[in-house]
């Protein structure tokens, strides 16, 4: 009798607060004298989702840098190769980022800029190391209650360093080989999102692109590209380039409508990243809208649809903006 190969593939698993994905091929071939059974492991990033064939990425902290996002602070090196970046709105109304590093660690990113209250709330989940270049002492004492590692301008030496070809404080940045290697223990980072298969369907309504409301001149604007499957980023009127020539495009945005307690743009005023408010995600060029939920800050922020269906994300990096409540996303349909 002919006997066929049995092909098993393990199910992704999703908890309240965690997210655990097992995936395996199991091949097994008999004959009337032996059995041979191989199982290959499929080994996936924390916080992309994306392949990652070595297990690199089990073996590194969580790199959080904190990133100057002025008009004078672009273009940006490194920002490119983040798995995850937080836009937040600091004193002004202006905007600045919280990029998140694992799967890639590039020799320069910057320019380096100062924590913000909000920084705690986004860290705790995932620890590891925080890099920053200073701050008010509210924001510092905030930051140390985090279960991260906190390395500035006055102790990251040689990971830390100043361009003489930028005009302070826009100049100085950081090196996230070195930043990592004076991280201590290593903490590798849970999940943050939960992603569909690739051969997945698209959902959602589709998007030809949008513009996260951001005031004080800070909106940024996302086109969708069908051809690579990421949001081209806008901001300031032009499209978004690093030093280095690559075009800033996220696989995933996620906008989520939060309050920001003391006011928006208010010095010292921070994003409640614990509760819960509307949602709109941005994936395979599609809109899922639906509402964000976080129970505690020890815990990972949770997406559902209306229908309670966790929303899932395509592989890949991904943008979250920290929209103040009373701040609009403009959607246009693809035509």
């Amino acid at each position: 009798m002919r006997r066929f190969p049995l092909v098993v593939v393990a199910a992704l698993v999703v908890m309240s607060g965690a997210a655990v994905s097992v995936s395996a091929d199991t091949t097994t071939t008999t004959s009337p004298t032996t059995t041979t059974t191989t199982v290959v492991h499929r080994r996936v990033a924390a916080l992309t989702g994306l392949p990652d064939p070595t297990a690199v990425t089990k073996r590194r902290s969580a790199l959080t840098i904190k990133i100057d996002n002025t008009p004078e602070a672009h273009p940006q090196y490194g920002i490119n190769e983040a798995d995850v970046v937080y836009e937040e709105i600091v004193e002004g109304g202006i905007t600045r980022l919280a990029a998140i590093f694992n799967s890639n660690l590039p020799t320069k990113v910057g320019p380096v800029r100062s924590v913000r209250r909000t920084d705690r709330e986004i860290v705790f989940p995932i620890g590891g190391i925080f890099a920053f270049s200073g701050g008010a002492q509210y924001a510092i004492s905030s930051i140390e209650t985090a279960p991260v590692k906190l390395i500035d301008q006055s102790n990251a030496g040689a990971a830390m360093f100043r361009d003489p070809a930028r005009p302070p404080p826009h100049n100085l940045f950081a090196n996230a080989v070195l930043l990592m290697k004076e991280g201590g223990k290593v903490h590798p980072p849970p999940p943050l999102f939960t992603y569909v298969p690739r051969s997945a369907p698209a959902v959602g309504a589709p998007v030809g692109s949008f513009t996260v409301n951001f005031g004080s001149g800070y909106a940024a604007s996302y086109q969708w590209d069908g051809q690579t499957h990421d949001w081209l980023r806008s901001i300031f009127g032009a499209p978004d380039v690093t030093a280095t020539g690559v075009r800033v495009a996220p696989t995933n945005v996620i906008v989520m409508s939060v309050k920001y307690y003391g006011g928006v743009g208010v010095e010292g005023s921070y994003a409640q990243l614990v509760g819960s408010g509307p949602v709109e995600i941005f994936s395979d060029g599609r809109l899922q809208k639906g509402t964000w939920f976080r129970r505690n800050i020890h815990l990972r922020t949770a997406y559902r649809a209306a229908s309670g269906k966790v929303i899932d994300l395509r592989p890949g990096q991904t943008w979250v903006e920290l929209l103040a409540v009373g701040e609009t996303v403009s959607v246009y349909a693809r035509p």
